[in-house]
């Protein structure tokens, strides 16, 4: 059954935007009477039946609703920096999205090479990513933050640092990480955290952490530890 995104349900009816109304009507050619299935971002299932096929704005009866639909009992924030490719951050967030993730920040660090991403572009990723994977609440997409101050923040959960650096001691998310626990995890650039990166993230309470032998490129990096967390939980 199709699945399209519906914001701000209130009530026994829904009305669809105009770009899910024309895929809806116009792409999959759905009439009135047949099934959908509707997500509000909220962590909410809909069942509901076309009442009025318009292109611009076709009107759903809800006939069902799940409530907290597969709800975690743990989140996960990935900090990341994003990369000189921009669609190899856009490939991160629509596979860690598909895994569960509740956060994705951007972040600026030393050896970032490109500080902007495109807002509206990732978080129409991250609603298509959603319908796809069956995910009910949306992935919140955090403006950009400078490395030193999004450490400061008050981030509740286990925190870790993945870098490469292998003079520094690292251990194992899963040495790390309990299930059920909330998570964040901060993942370099290209070129890696720098030592004062680290030393910093280690003063605000990050656990250096590695990803296995590999040397992985950041937007796997980030997918792995996204594994991890997922694994760890199941």
């Amino acid at each position: 059954m199709q699945i399209f995104y519906a914001p701000g349900i209130i009530g026994n009816t829904y009305t669809l935007d105009e770009k899910e109304s024309k895929h809806l009507i116009r792409v999959l050619r759905m009439t009135r009477g047949a099934n959908v299935r509707l997500i509000d971002g909220k962590g909410n299932l809909y069942d509901g039946i076309i009442r009025d096929p318009d292109q611009n704005k076709c009107t759903i009866d809800i006939t069902g609703k799940i409530k907290d639909f597969e709800k975690r009992n743990y989140s996960l924030h990935i900090a990341i920096s994003p990369l000189k490719n921009p669609e190899r951050f856009e490939w991160f967030v629509e596979k860690s999205v598909e895994l569960g993730i509740d956060e994705i920040t951007p972040i600026i660090c030393r050896n970032t090479e490109k500080s902007g991403i495109k807002s509206e572009r990732v978080n129409n990723l991250i609603i298509s990513a959603m319908k796809q994977s069956l995910k009910t609440t949306k992935t919140v997409l955090n403006e950009p933050s400078r490395f030193n101050e999004f450490i400061t923040k008050d981030l509740k959960g286990i925190r870790m640092i993945a870098h490469c650096n292998e003079t520094i001691k690292r251990d194992k998310i899963s040495d790390i990480y309990t299930k059920n626990e909330n998570a964040i995890i901060l993942i370099g650039p290209e070129g890696d955290f720098s030592i004062e990166e680290i030393d910093s993230a280690v003063e605000s309470e990050f656990f250096p952490v590695h990803l296995g032998p590999s040397r992985l490129r950041t937007e796997t990096a980030g997918i792995a530890a996204c594994h991890s967390i997922y694994f760890i939980n199941q």
